[in-house]
């Protein structure tokens, strides 16, 4: 199994750990100190060594933060999280921050004295965001202060960095070299006066060589570091026990590797202007700049949006890796619809599923852990089933089954919502609303230039009008054997980037009713140029429109649909969306799923 169930939360650590933190605090003359879920390199996904947050507080989601002062101690997280920290947090020692509501700097001005001194580790924190706090706390006379990492300094049996293998990833998938992409790279670079930029993310440092790693477990990146230069040369520094494993193709024309402990050093050296995203570089290398007299050029990632952009081959690698997926998904829907109320548990369908993943022998690994949450569990957005909150399944509970796999030419990721026996009319009504959402962004046409924020509350609109809505994003961009959330294109209030042809993105509204069930449906969708439509507007067709294309195929449960609730158009829509299932899954199947596709798919 690649999933464990194995409790990762030791709340009961919380407190005797916070009172060795505030005492290293109190020798190093700190009022306060930051806690980042964040490593050096500054992507989402972390290794266990870098999960400073998870180990000092108990929380264990993806997204969060703490702060800490010698009187107070607060876990900042959005809505995803609320209710799972409260139950990985001691309470006594810690206390919940509704974060963005609550501003760190806020927050900070009452919990610090006048003139305080709040400590933070600078590879930990980007230069957007100190320079961020810094503006905040203007006139309160808190004071930001770069220090070593204290939690470090308490952290017996901190897991060592990781040395996973560094690999190949073939051309064909890609569609692209990567001399190719380095060089029309550095000609940007060029044409904005740049003589470098240094990268840190490692997923963008991945798609740039084309290779993959094992740093990171889900995610088939390796941490480095890396400098493009504008003349196309790339430096990557990684850690000393990889240099000698290196593939031929990651050192090759013009490609030249070192280990990551000059890499602080080889920054002093490069020529003014370098290019270093404000929201990805940690301020040590700012200041590392700065102090050499080095101008840093504050502009995006130079390979975030063309990595965001898939080429043709990506896109039809990712087709197949998808047909793959729904076929074994519906293997696994195939037995799941056998098996009566009450006779199995979450654990049993995320062993199934990955079971299913792995028969077709092409399964390198799963692309998250499985979210298999039933009644109030699944009303957790980012449940993780473990042998303590194990669940057995019983009559009327909706599942919210959220999952995915990582193929050599494609990442997949799929929600299902299914019912457990026989399911109550308000969740009926909640699971036809989520429906209709979903399907709504699903169909939607749209003019070049818009952005995630732009369409965000299409999805959201059938709920809106019962007064219900979801407390997270209504898609994130997806990777292609690559991390299963990839920027910077996502459909939320909160982003303002276009959404460009061959951006992958996921389509998930949901509801989460606490205490009782969860919702989420989800496919994945890929922007293509829409085709004209007869009769339109002649400058509507100059400009251009844009619609997706869904890559997933697995039947939505039709047990679960008010079919009074749907207007033509949408039932319309199920229909061929069940009718492309039945077409395309069909013939991966075995006989058993076969028949049941035929009969989960049927028109409604």
């Amino acid at each position: 199994m690649f999933q464990s169930f194995s409790e990762k939360s030791n709340p009961e650590q919380g407190a005797p750990r916070l009172k060795l933190l505030r005492a290293v605090m109190k020798t190093a003359e700190l009022d306060g100190w930051l806690v980042p879920r964040a490593d050096v390199h500054q992507g989402e996904y972390v290794a266990p060594g870098n999960e400073r947050l998870a180990w000092l507080t108990g929380f264990t989601g993806s997204a969060g933060f703490a702060a800490v002062t010698e009187n107070q101690a607060g876990v900042f997280v959005d809505g995803r999280y609320r209710t799972q920290v409260r139950n990985q947090i001691d309470a006594a020692a810690y206390q919940p921050v509704d974060w963005p509501e609550t501003k760190l700097a806020d927050w900070l001005k009452h919990a610090l004295p006048e003139g305080g001194r709040l400590g933070f580790d600078p590879w930990l924190h980007t230069a957007k965001e100190i320079a961020d706090l810094s503006d905040a706390l203007e006139g309160s006379g808190i004071a930001p202060v770069a220090h070593g990492n204290l939690v470090d300094k308490i952290w017996p049996d901190r897991p060592a960095p990781p040395t996973g293998a560094i690999t190949t990833y073939p051309n064909a998938l890609a569609g692209k070299t990567s001399a190719a992409k380095r060089a029309e790279l550095a000609e940007t670079l060029r044409k904005a006066g740049h003589r470098a930029a240094i990268l840190t993310l490692p997923d963008s440092i991945a798609w740039l060589l084309n290779i993959r790693g094992a740093d990171i477990p889900r995610n088939p990146v390796p941490h480095a570091f890396a400098i493009l230069h504008d003349d196309a040369r790339v430096e990557i520094y990684v850690h000393p026990a990889k240099l000698d494993k290196l593939p031929d193709t990651c050192t090759a024309g013009g490609v030249t590797a070192h280990p990551d402990t000059g890499f602080a050093a080889a920054v002093t050296l490069l020529l003014s202007p370098v290019r270093v995203d404000p929201a990805s570089i940690p301020v040590a290398i700012v200041a590392a700049l700065e102090e050499a007299a080095i101008k840093p050029s504050f502009a995006a990632d130079p390979c975030i949006l063309p990595k965001a952009c898939k080429t043709g081959a990506e896109i039809a690698a990712t087709r197949e890796a998808h047909l793959r997926d729904g076929a074994a998904l519906c293997e696994f829907l195939t037995w799941f619809d056998e098996q009566a109320p009450g006779t199995i548990t979450e654990i049993d369908v995320v062993t199934e599923v990955e079971k299913a993943r792995r028969a077709a022998g092409k399964l390198l690994d799963i692309s998250f852990d499985t979210i298999a949450g039933s009644g109030p569990n699944g009303a957790l957005a980012h449940y993780r089933v473990s042998e303590a909150s194990n669940r057995t399944l019983e009559d009327g509970d909706l599942l919210v089954l959220d999952g995915g796999g990582q193929y050599l030419d494609g990442t997949t990721d799929i929600t299902r919502t299914l019912p457990v026996g026989n399911v109550g009319d308000a969740e009926r009504a909640a699971f036809t609303r989520v429906l209709q959402g979903m399907i709504a962004i699903s169909r939607l046409r749209f003019p070049n230039g818009l952005a995630g924020r732009d369409i965000d509350a299409i999805a959201r609109y059938p709920l809106w009008l019962a007064d219900q809505d979801y407390a997270h994003g209504t898609g994130h961009g997806v990777g292609v054997y690559l991390c299963v959330h990839e920027g910077p294109q996502r459909i939320s209030r909160a982003s303002d980037v276009a959404l460009h042809p061959g951006m992958i993105l996921s389509n998930e509204p949901g509801y989460y009713r606490e205490g009782h069930f969860g919702i989420r449906i989800e496919n994945l969708l890929v922007v293509q140029p829409a085709p004209p439509l007869p009769g339109s507007d002649p400058a509507d067709s100059a400009e251009g429109r844009l619609s997706f294309e869904t890559l997933n195929f697995v039947p939505i449960d039709r047990r679960l649909i008010r079919r009074d609730m749907l207007s033509q158009g949408e039932a319309d829509w199920l229909d061929a969306y069940h009718k492309a299932c039945r077409e395309k899954i069909a013939p991966h199947l075995t006989p058993a799923a076969a028949d049941w596709l035929t009969q989960a798919a049927a028109p409604i």
